[in-house]
């Protein structure tokens, strides 16, 4: 099992040293780099503002209730702060993150092992082409760069989302909410979540790529290697979230 694991993160970083290399034609990368913006970044809209404002609101419902319960009274406008810190430092870079993993790392995975079960990839090698780089590249770039937008309008809209909640349940005012919000808060939190979901935005294209990269087999095993690219996808994830938990906030 050990001797597996470790092989196959061998094979995944070789895949990754024949990816990041120049393109060899840098127009036509523009052309892929602009149709991967469309397809990971543009196309998750709607699914990161959903997500956002109902995890928001209950984010800020729960802080209401705990601080409710707390022996010691706390204000209301401490319900805005907390929103705002859990939703910058952990739900919008990870939990997010998580949900993209499944969605992109999904549809990366059996686009890739579609081409290359119906030898789309063989073509491109044997054309000379670096298929790796070629297909793979203009995915990671469009990740770690449109990601981190992403999750900066999640912050925006999951704080909102807490604040429609003080207006639909009257458990805090507006103007306390608001308070809660123009609170200090360390500048760093924010550059920590857009640095962190660069990483994660590295993992969700990278590691689904590698799996669809090296299916084998027709359509069944496509499915397979996108069930497993989501899992493993959400495993690297999370440790490295602890990881760099760790190295940034301890």
């Amino acid at each position: 099992m050990l001797k597996k694991l470790l092989s196959e993160v061998g094979a995944y970083f070789l895949l990754l040293s024949k990816t990041i290399k120049k393109p060899q034609k840098s127009s036509v990368f523009g052309k892929l780099f602009m149709r991967e913006i469309y397809d990971l970044g543009v196309n998750s809209f709607g699914l990161v503002l959903f997500t956002s404002i109902f995890f928001g609101a209950v984010v800020a419902i729960q802080m209401y209730s705990n601080f409710s319960a707390s022996t010691f009274p706390i204000p209301n406008s401490f319900i805005g702060y907390a929103t705002k810190v859990v939703l910058i430092l952990e739900f919008a870079p990870t939990i997010i993150s998580v949900i993209l993993a499944g969605k992109v790392g999904s549809y990366i995975a059996s686009s890739i092992g579609t081409m290359r079960v119906t030898e789309q990839i063989d073509a491109l090698d044997i054309m000379g082409v670096n298929s790796p780089n070629f297909l793979i590249l203009p995915k990671i770039l469009a990740s770690v760069i449109f990601n981190p937008l992403l999750i900066l309008i999640s912050i925006v809209f999951g704080i909102w989302g807490g604040y429609l909640a003080g207006i639909a349940t009257g458990n805090w005012s507006k103007a306390d909410y608001i308070t809660g919000i123009q609170m200090y808060m360390p500048e760093y939190f924010i550059w920590y979540a857009i640095f962190k979901t660069a990483v994660f935005a590295f993992l969700i294209a990278s590691i689904p790529a590698y799996f669809g990269y090296n299916v084998k087999g027709g359509s069944l095993e496509v499915g397979r290697a996108s069930t497993q690219a989501v899992v493993w996808t959400i495993v690297c994830i999370i440790i490295t979230n602890l990881i760099l938990t760790q190295m940034f906030l301890s």
